[in-house]
């Protein structure tokens, strides 16, 4: 792969993980319910999902899914009933009301009380992030759209898969860690158990949005 076309697809790479999505809304939900280092098993199971993403688009998969109406379908409709159900769970989230410090806590207990309630397995987490970016749609048919631009059919597509594929995924975590950590910082005002509420109504809210959106979108010509 010719520099100056690396070059192009990093900057698009760059467009691509900054632009809202399902894995930003994510990503900033868990980086404000748990903080950014448990964040990071979300984020990684986020990368894993676009890794599938992005080959099934690069080896021709992604072409035959939007060829065919019945797989594009199935498809489209696993990742809005994925999505409408991961943004209505996080809007019925139970918020437990904060307990106030004691004086005098031993510091066993005082770590545990700094562990986030209700705070998933690592394993939970990355099965979380990669189902939400495998199962959408709008990512096989931007991938199929854009990949193209940027393969040289004269050169390895093993190669220049594996340096786009490591690109986006470097690209992508660091955005995704840059959204999670900017809802950390919101941790202090939303402290309280009106205010928790709130945000996964508003996160849940956005998520289910997403999800909806998802039976609109059309395969490509």
């Amino acid at each position: 792969m010719e520099f100056h076309v690396w070059l192009a697809y990093f900057a698009a790479a760059w467009v691509i993980a900054l632009s809202p999505g399902s894995g930003a809304v994510l990503s900033m939900t868990h980086g404000l319910a748990y903080g950014v280092r448990r964040t990071s098993a979300t984020i990684a199971g986020l990368q894993l999902g676009l890794a599938v993403v992005l080959l099934v688009a690069g080896v021709g998969v992604g072409a035959l899914l939007l060829a065919s109406a019945t797989a594009f379908t199935v498809v489209k409709v696993v990742g809005a009933v994925y999505l409408l159900w991961l943004g209505w769970r996080q809007w019925a989230a139970p918020v437990p009301a904060a307990e106030p410090a004691q004086a005098g806590a031993d510091p066993a207990s005082a770590a545990a009380a700094a562990e986030p309630r209700g705070l998933p397995p690592v394993r939970s987490r990355l099965l979380l992030g990669f189902f939400t970016n495998v199962t959408n749609p709008k990512g096989i048919v931007f991938m199929v759209a854009v990949l193209p631009q940027f393969i040289d059919p004269q050169r390895s597509l093993g190669m220049q898969l594996l340096v786009l594929l490591l690109t986006t995924v470097m690209v992508d975590v660091i955005v995704m860690h840059g959204y999670a950590f900017l809802a950390s910082r919101a941790q202090r005002w939303l402290a309280t158990a009106r205010a928790r509420r709130a945000q996964n109504r508003v996160f849940g809210g956005v998520l289910m949005a997403m999800g909806a959106s998802l039976f609109m979108v059309k395969r490509m010509a």
